[in-house]
């Protein structure tokens, strides 16, 4: 059950959940808004809650606006990609081989078949950031296991479009975005701990906070590197 709530320039989306706490949430690339609510809670409290969070609702807008983006990528010679925070060249290679990705010193050589159409270089390119990512979380997982006190049952990796990460509490299982392969492994370590911690707390209440601190004392510092770095069209601060 769905609802349109508006509050001058700003619309918002009400979605009546069977959750305990309400969620607010701002998605790009326009600033979207969306509360996430009780379906007993009164249109009254949603509004008035509403109300209270439009000074952050308009931060975050500001930030989407802002945030430096990447250029479309095309795949061509000399293009800048990027592995774990380090800036690479890709350079393009003819083979009659199967397609295949290597990291040469400050070049990322993509060997592909001349008349390989931009489309599938991109799907290539994908694939292989997910197969980076996939090989470097389980270690930071069992790091991170034994500083928190709690396993996973499972983790996936996946292209997402308006997150970094996500938590599926129930079934115990984190998701990350392939996209972290590009950031710097700081970064990835926040973000799995980010998850981790929602095993422990489901929402971003007080003592989800604690918990942050008490496990990783830089998170914040961690967050805001993160967020500064450019992102793809369709992501969003964390």
């Amino acid at each position: 059950m769905a609802e349109r709530l508006d509050l001058g320039e700003i619309a918002v989306d009400v979605v009546f959940k069977d959750i305990k706490n309400v969620h607010l949430s701002v998605y790009p690339p326009t600033g979207r808004v969306r509360i996430s609510a009780p379906v007993r809670m009164s249109q009254d409290k949603i509004r008035i809650f509403a109300i209270s969070k439009l000074g952050w609702i308009k931060q975050q807008q500001r930030k989407l606006r802002e945030q430096e983006r990447e250029t479309p990528r095309e795949y061509l010679n000399l293009e800048s990609h990027y592995l774990w925070g380090k800036r690479y060249l890709l350079r393009v290679i003819d083979t009659d081989q199967s397609p295949s990705i290597e990291v040469q010193h400050s070049r990322l050589l993509l060997r592909v078949h001349p008349e390989t159409t931009e489309e599938k270089k991109q799907e290539i390119v994908a694939q292989w950031y997910r197969g980076q990512l996939k090989a470097v979380v389980p270690a930071v997982v069992v790091r991170w296991s034994a500083v928190l006190g709690v396993e996973i049952a499972g983790f996936h990796v996946q292209q997402m479009k308006t997150k970094w990460g996500s938590c599926t509490h129930r079934a115990g299982t984190i998701r990350l975005n392939t996209e972290l392969a590009k950031k710097p492994k700081e970064c990835l370590e926040y973000i799995v701990v980010h998850e981790m911690t929602h095993l422990l707390e489901p929402t971003h209440n007080a003592r989800f906070l604690a918990l942050m601190d008490q496990f990783m004392p830089n998170w914040r510092l961690r967050r805001d590197h993160l967020n500064l770095l450019p992102v793809r069209h369709e992501e969003w601060a964390y």
